[in-house]
């Protein structure tokens, strides 16, 4: 009998990553060591969820690698290679596509389009994709016609005043989104249950969904408290440094399933 497989991909923090992309959030200076042990903590967690981990290792000319989210999507039938909206980050996806290709056919997103992967929430048969500085109506169309050839539904959502879609909204459990109301219009959401953030934590719309459970910074304590009041097992990881770099818990790794041709037996 076959079994299935559950792995997080992740990347080691470059030794470079002050020198990141930065679009909403003012530069501060950051703690690398810190922001070594703060991602080493927040892959125990995936670990723990019953993840096995898979390390890339950090990248020196490319600041910005450890967001791995952002240079793929990963989806039950197929592996999308995004192509980056920031010119700097377009060569960080080759390393990625060398291990998805032993677990997805690959797809791509090619010229003019651009895609992140931050901007790509998938809710069931449903791909949300965020319309913003980082990804272009091109990157959208292209990832319908690659997503909708396996029955996925893609649809284009305008976001305000923030880096990605995941940014703004995020899947807290089946059914119910955890929401940043400033930065996405909520008839977009309509039909499902909404979670929103508290007022005082206008940064914590983004949750990493693992079942029943989920992985969410030590940062947001208010909202923290109405996820669990949602019945929401959280693991809660510090991740000050990465968020200086504009990262959060979804765009530091790529989780998924093995495939049934791949489980083990």
């Amino acid at each position: 009998m076959s079994a299935t497989k559950l792995y997080a991909l992740t990347r080691e923090v470059s030794p470079s990553l002050a020198n990141c992309e930065l679009s909403f959030v003012e530069r501060n200076p950051i703690d690398l060591a810190l922001a070594n042990a703060q991602h080493h903590a927040y892959q125990r967690a995936l670990e723990e969820f019953g993840y096995e981990l898979i390390a890339l290792p950090a990248e020196d000319a490319w600041p910005d690698a450890v967001f791995v989210e952002d240079v793929a999507l990963v989806l039950d039938e197929l592996a999308v290679i995004t192509r980056p909206g920031a010119v700097s980050r377009r060569q960080e996806g080759e390393s990625v596509a060398a291990v998805l290709e032993r677990h997805r056919p690959l797809r791509r997103i090619e010229e003019p389009g651009t895609l992140d992967g931050g901007d790509v929430l998938r809710v069931g048969r449903t791909i949300f994709v965020g319309r913003s500085a980082r990804t272009n109506l091109a990157g959208i169309e292209q990832l319908r016609e690659l997503a909708g050839d396996y029955g996925y539904v893609v649809r284009g959502v305008p976001i305000f005043d923030c880096l990605h879609l995941k940014s703004a909204v995020t899947e807290a459990k089946e059914g119910t989104l955890l929401v940043q109301p400033s930065w996405i219009d909520k008839k977009w959401l309509a039909g499902y249950e909404l979670i929103e953030v508290d007022p005082a934590e206008p940064h914590a719309a983004n949750v990493l969904r693992i079942g029943n459970g989920a992985i969410y910074p030590a940062s947001f304590p208010r909202t923290a408290e109405k996820l669990a009041k949602a019945g929401i097992e959280l693991k809660v990881v510090d991740l000050s440094e990465l968020q200086k770099a504009e990262g959060a818990v979804t765009c530091c790794s790529l989780v998924f399933e093995s495939q049934p041709s791949t489980a083990l037996s």
